[in-house]
């Protein structure tokens, strides 16, 4: 069984490579049409911390001996196959808007279709939904405990850079500022 999670890590890893691609290409495209970079510093920290995720579950996996207990792995994939579905629509909703870096385009009106009707940064959500799922489809605690924990730390000063160059440049508060950051609940703002 443990030979299928590594494999599952390294179809995640796959993934990511190719949503790195995918973000170049949209960079390119964003700068090309008049976008600007803002927070490139907290930048290399969060690849730090998401280029080490996969290889901490894989480690802490093995060095930690950690079993598969379908009672928490089988609702965990579930969980991080949802949070794939939303991060991909998501990207499919921002289109060539959409990258890893925060690049926002001047007089462009923000987004307010797909799950961001709903949610200012279903993105994130993703994110940290799988920060928790993927390490405990089998069983790696501890990967999800300080992964999450950093995550957080991360996404905090990602967020507030992000909603500072949206209202700057982008008329954000105007058409998202009433729907809940990444929390879908009445509230949570």
């Amino acid at each position: 069984m443990v030979i299928a999670y590594y494999a599952l890590l390294g179809l995640v890893a796959a993934e990511r490579i190719f949503e790195l691609h995918l973000s170049r290409r949209n960079a390119k495209w964003a700068l090309d049409h008049g976008g600007i970079e803002v927070g490139a510093s907290h930048f290399r920290w969060m690849q730090l911390l998401h280029g080490c995720f996969l290889g901490c579950c894989a480690l802490e996996v093995s060095l930690c001996h950690r079993a598969f207990d379908p009672r928490l792995g089988i609702p965990m994939f579930a969980l991080m196959l949802s949070a794939q579905a939303l991060r991909y629509w998501a990207i499919a909703t921002l289109g060539p808007r959409w990258n890893v870096r925060v690049i926002v385009q001047p007089g462009l009106p923000v987004v307010t279709s797909g799950p961001y009707r709903w949610l200012r940064h279903p993105n994130y959500l993703a994110v940290v939904l799988e920060g928790v799922a993927i390490p405990l489809v089998y069983s790696a605690w501890w990967t999800a405990l300080v992964f999450s924990v950093l995550n957080a730390w991360l996404l905090r000063v990602r967020i507030a850079v992000e909603e500072r160059a949206l209202v700057e440049h982008c008329a954000y508060e105007e058409a998202l500022g009433d729907r809940p950051l990444i929390v879908p609940l009445r509230g949570a703002r």
